[in-house]
């Protein structure tokens, strides 16, 4: 939290004070709008602070990410999103400038969501068995928002470059195509986060076109991609399987059945590419749950992750 609390507004850091240490150490977001109460999750729940939210704390705040040039957020404030320090990522809303029908960028933020990124070593082991089986098997991780996906996908990246020693498993490259800064959250292109020596990552480049890149130039064992869908995502899926690479990828949604609804999708699916799914699902008292399923969408086991 330390980045993210030395971006904060002085009146907006007072108020995290008077929460208790352990509990900052959950939140999961910040939700800054003008003219409303300073909202924060934890554990999936809301909370709100009795702070309104003024405009003078949304200019500071923009001011601190853009280091008082927003000239130097051209990019970020065309996508939507901000990736700090740490990984943190910084979503933005307010008055959206088209230009020739497309996103110029927005103006008048009236809007921030402070995602917190919290690495969690270790939360894939359990799982790897089941998605290594004499070499790591294509895997599709499919879940809502906040059920964990990308921390999950995260941690099994982690696993591929390092190896693992309990399973007897070699380290692999792996390259991470990351289209929103959120799997590595990469600040200038270097990744923020641990993913051991054999890591290879496109910052902010969109997923189809990155695969495509990494196959070409960097050879990975392992592509690594959050949130697939698109029609030429489904192309660079198998465009990579054809070359022999092994893929991890996420997609949203909140089971196998409900994913295969969607036309890109079911499209991939039909070539029986993937040998592993991961259901991941979120209770009200913020437990995750994670069920593998085999090719067919036969289980294979259902744990508890972490929250």
């Amino acid at each position: 939290m330390e980045e993210v609390l030395t971006l904060l507004p002085k009146k907006i850091y007072e108020q995290l004070l008077r929460i208790p240490e352990a509990s900052v150490e959950s939140i999961e977001e910040l939700r800054i709008r003008i003219g409303r109460p300073l909202e924060i999750v934890m554990e999936g729940q809301p909370m709100f602070m009795p702070y309104v939210v003024d405009e003078s704390d949304a200019q500071s705040l923009l001011g601190r990410l853009s280091h008082f040039s927003l000239y130097t957020l051209e990019e970020e404030l065309k996508r939507g999103y901000i990736t700090v320090s740490g990984g943190h990522r910084v979503g933005l809303a307010g008055k959206v400038i088209l230009e020739g029908g497309n996103v110029k960028a927005i103006r008048d933020v009236s809007s921030f969501n402070i995602r917190i990124a919290r690495q969690k070593i270790g939360i894939a082991e359990n799982l790897i068995p089941h998605l290594y089986t004499g070499e790591w098997n294509h895997t599709l991780i499919i879940g809502a928002p906040q059920t964990g996906k990308t921390t999950l996908l995260r941690d099994i990246a982690r696993v591929i470059s390092n190896g693992f020693d309990r399973g007897g498993i070699a380290p692999k490259k792996v390259g991470i195509v990351d289209e929103r800064s959120e799997i590595a959250g990469c600040v200038h292109g270097v990744p923020q986060l641990e993913f051991g020596p054999r890591v290879d990552v496109l910052d902010g480049c969109p997923k189809a076109e990155g695969m495509m890149m990494m196959i070409r130039s960097m050879s990975p064992d392992v592509l690594v991609v959050d949130e697939i869908g698109r029609a030429e995502d489904t192309m660079a899926v198998l465009e990579a399987v054809n070359a022999g690479i092994k893929l991890i990828i996420t997609i949203h949604g909140k089971t196998l059945a409900e994913v295969k609804k969607r036309p890109n999708i079911a499209y991939i699916l039909k070539q029986e590419i993937f040998q592993r799914f991961i259901e991941m699902a979120r209770e009200e008292t913020g437990k995750r749950l994670w069920t593998v399923l085999d090719a067919k969408g036969q289980l294979i086991t259902r744990r508890a992750g972490v929250t």
